[in-house]
């Protein structure tokens, strides 16, 4: 097969934007489709894979070019792909057939390599998972498929498959989760749908979150780190509209976004709320529920940001293991006595889950009722982590 110059050189250009600028490939690649509106679905299909893979497999495609200079693994990639290398492409690497047979070598080189990841990164994961880890990050390196939660405010599943299938998306249940649907391997959702308010793009590990909150109409409920609003408009579909639900998050565009989700999604009873040193005190006592989705290192999500795991470092997930110790010691004064807590992150580490439910453990007042870690391994989807816990001994 052949291949478009400017096409080749648009996703070498953000493959580069990636690593040497350390731009996010969400919003490198989502830039580079505005300012190319020509670009059909063929060639925004082709750049995004090159880019997306390159950026997944960088020491594995290095390894096969001999280089980790970004044309030589564009190359590399491109090979995979079943393309020509044309004879314009310049890169100094292997050529097309040497990295064909390097391919066969590729099983027997460290870890770190075969599955693209740095070294300290790869020392933590052996070091707090063990065995685990070999099947966790190779399942991490997998391309996510799209899930949809449906949006049971406004439709039931059953409809929601009938509405997509007249715009030939054909989606399919998930077992085990009863508003999750998702799309076949390599399709993605229509962008007018995104906006209709009948369905969220939504990981199924995520949707695993919201129902072990078991919201119940009339209560009041605070997501203490809603972001832009994802588990709190499940939040809100799950209580029917009835109680409150409040997004708190310290970041106000993500509120002005989760204002808009909810205006859409038909989530009256979702109010957002800046959160300010006072905010605590403001609340205290006042949650039938509380969710702390804490921030965290998101190791979890590697599928579908594979960038992470080249801008992530070791000092950063030690910070975040610090704040998520003290979101659990000040949110928790928002809960009333009895009233029950759920920690959660998109992180598959120890460090940053189960360790910092213990820290809330050992200084007293909540019980611990249930873990349910989200294994990519064994579930195909993304990495997470929930806690509930009871504050006192009386359940709600």
């Amino acid at each position: 097969m052949k291949m478009h110059r400017i096409l080749a050189e648009a996703a070498a250009g953000i493959v580069k934007s990636v690593f040497k600028e350390h731009k996010v490939l969400d919003h490198a690649l989502a830039a580079a489709f505005e300012e190319n509106p020509k670009w059909g679905r063929r060639d925004r299909s082709f750049i995004a894979e090159t880019v997306f893979e390159v950026v997944r497999w960088r020491r594995a495609l290095g390894f096969l070019a001999d280089s980790e200079e970004a044309n030589a693994m564009c190359a590399a990639q491109w090979v995979r792909m079943g393309f020509d290398i044309p004879e314009w492409w310049t890169f100094k690497g292997l050529s097309a057939e040497a990295m064909k047979a390097r391919e066969a070598d590729l099983a027997s080189q460290p870890r770190a390599v075969r599955e693209s990841i740095p070294e300290w990164l790869d020392e933590l994961g052996a070091a707090e998972l063990g065995e685990a880890w070999d099947a966790e990050i190779a399942a991490l390196n997998q391309r996510a498929p799209v899930f949809l939660r449906v949006n049971t405010l406004k439709t039931t599943r059953a409809k929601a498959i009938e509405w997509l299938a007249t715009f030939k998306v054909e989606a399919a249940e998930v077992p085990g989760l009863p508003d999750a649907l998702v799309l076949a391997p390599g399709k993605a959702l229509p962008k007018p749908l995104r906006t209709d308010g009948r369905v969220e793009i939504q990981d199924a590990g995520s949707q695993l979150i919201a129902p072990l909150v078991d919201p119940q109409p009339g209560q009041r409920i605070i997501d203490a780190c809603s972001g832009a609003g994802g588990k709190a408009l499940h939040l809100a579909a799950l209580m029917g509209n009835e109680g409150r639900v409040f997004g708190m998050d310290v970041d106000t565009k993500k509120l002005a976004e989760l204002e808009r989700r909810a205006r859409r999604a038909g989530a009256t009873c979702l109010k957002s709320k800046a959160i300010v040193a006072s905010t605590p005190a403001d609340f205290v006592a006042i949650a039938d529920r509380l969710l702390i989705d804490a921030p965290c290192s998101g190791l979890g999500t590697l599928k579908r940001q594979p960038d992470l795991k080249w801008r992530l470092k070791s000092a950063q997930i030690d910070r975040v293991r610090g704040i998520q110790k003290e979101l659990l010691a000040s949110y928790t004064a928002m809960l009333k006595p009895g009233g029950r807590l759920v920690y959660a992150t998109c992180s598959i580490l120890p460090s940053e889950n189960r360790a910092a439910v213990d820290s809330l453990l050992e200084s007293g007042g909540f019980t611990l009722v249930e873990e349910r870690p989200v294994s990519p391994a064994a579930t195909g989807f993304d990495g997470f982590y929930a806690a509930v816990l009871v504050k006192g001994a009386r359940p709600s």
